[in-house]
């Protein structure tokens, strides 16, 4: 299962999860799309690249960040606290520190082209009912792609969907995560 990505060959294979306990730099991602934001004295920050993103959480001097990727070669390896496949069904968990807990799920699927649209459909749907971060492209076949990021911001938790939709091979790729401050000063 293979997937044209930006003149590039992607298998699902290829997916995979990396945790760092550091921020990343841009520079090292083709971002589309991108939003920070403060609450109740954390910051989360979404990056949005086609079929990939980056979740970066601060609380304090504690970063813990997420990155879902299709992308081989150029990432950094200092910080790197786990780098797991995601093809089929995952759960992780790590503490970022005693005060940060990061849990995540993730899910592939490869759908039928008209189950694919209709999920599709839904989703961009989802999306812009949302305020989700979003980005959107066409495959070198025509096929509509997108990867949409959609969160909720709660006193000490952060909750985070994402959904890549690979139109090729009718891939989409789900996850929930949940980054949670265990000791909230008041």
């Amino acid at each position: 299962m293979s997937q044209t990505l930006e003149g590039k060959l992607v298998s699902l294979q290829s997916y995979h999860l990396l945790a760092y306990r550091r921020a990343l730099h841009p520079e090292l991602f083709s971002v589309k799309a991108r939003r920070v934001l403060a609450h109740d004295g954390y910051e989360i920050e979404i990056w949005v690249m086609p079929g990939a993103h980056m979740l970066r959480f601060q609380y304090g001097a504690v970063s813990g960040v997420e990155l879902i990727t299709h992308q081989e070669s150029g990432l950094p390896e200092r910080g790197v606290v786990a780098s797991l496949p995601c093809a089929g069904e995952k759960d992780f968990d790590h503490l970022f520190s005693d005060d940060v807990n990061y849990m995540t799920s993730i899910q592939t699927e490869t759908l039928p082209q008209n189950i694919f649209k209709e999920t599709y459909n839904e989703l961009v749907e989802f999306g812009a009912e949302s305020d989700a971060v979003m980005h959107f492209w066409t495959d070198a076949d025509g096929g509509k792609c997108g990867s949409i990021v959609d969160l909720q911001l709660h006193h000490s938790e952060v909750h985070v969907q994402a959904y890549h939709m690979l139109s090729q091979e009718g891939i989409v790729l789900r996850s929930q995560a949940l980054f949670e401050i265990r000791q909230h000063d008041e």
